[in-house]
């Protein structure tokens, strides 16, 4: 059986920032990549494609090079052929400064996910299959840039779901599956990032 390979495409979740730890990066075998890949084995292929700050359409005025939809369309182009990619964003969304409500955090992430479907990136020149991961519930130790936040994440859902069914996506779910660190409130510890990676797994291997 050819091996399949499948792109994880996301923020500083999907790089591993280590909450409350600056500059701090867990390593391969912890990050939520390469725990999908431990499960997955030998059959498939994990490609990490993390950037902390990265939003889904915002640009960021206080660090450049973040809009994912930016670098969306190349890095399908790069990494192609690709049998699977998986979208992690819009946790970086829901910062004040960007005056996002959960409709237009939910409507960037669905930018994204079209982006995907549309591509040619998958097996000869198909489209690769495409996974959305909603956010996991936020954690209590929120900086004030995350003011409001609580309330947009709660909202975010039901507007998620529509867009993602609007791609023609599939959606995984992650309130129900892992809170994110109580160290900064946004970001995933060891014991998330195993979470995580066995539940994209376990999703991956009935879309296959």
């Amino acid at each position: 059986m050819p091996e399949r390979t499948v792109l994880c495409f996301g923020d500083s979740n999907t790089y591993g920032s280590v909450p409350g730890e600056e500059g701090g990066r867990f390593g391969s075998g912890v990050r939520w990549p390469g725990v999908l890949a431990r499960e997955l084995g030998d059959a498939w292929r994990v490609i990490e494609e993390g950037l902390p700050g990265r939003t889904t359409v915002f640009d960021d005025p206080t660090v450049p090079h973040r809009r994912g939809a930016d670098y969306l369309p190349p890095c399908l182009a790069s990494h192609a052929p690709l049998d699977a990619v998986v979208i992690f964003l819009g946790t970086n969304d829901l910062k004040a400064r960007f005056s996002a409500g959960p409709s237009d955090i939910a409507a960037g992430v669905g930018v994204l996910a079209q982006a995907a479907v549309a591509s040619r990136a998958g097996i000869s020149g198909a489209a690769p299959r495409v996974l959305v991961l909603g956010l996991p519930r936020l954690g209590a130790a929120l900086e004030p840039e995350f003011a409001g936040a609580e309330e947009k994440a709660a909202e975010l859902g039901r507007y998620l779901a529509e867009e993602v069914a609007a791609a023609g996506a599939d959606l995984l779910e992650l309130a129900g599956v892992v809170t994110y660190s109580e160290h900064d409130g946004i970001h995933l510890d060891a014991d998330g990032h195993a979470a995580i990676g066995a539940a994209v797994a376990q999703r991956l291997r009935t879309m296959f």
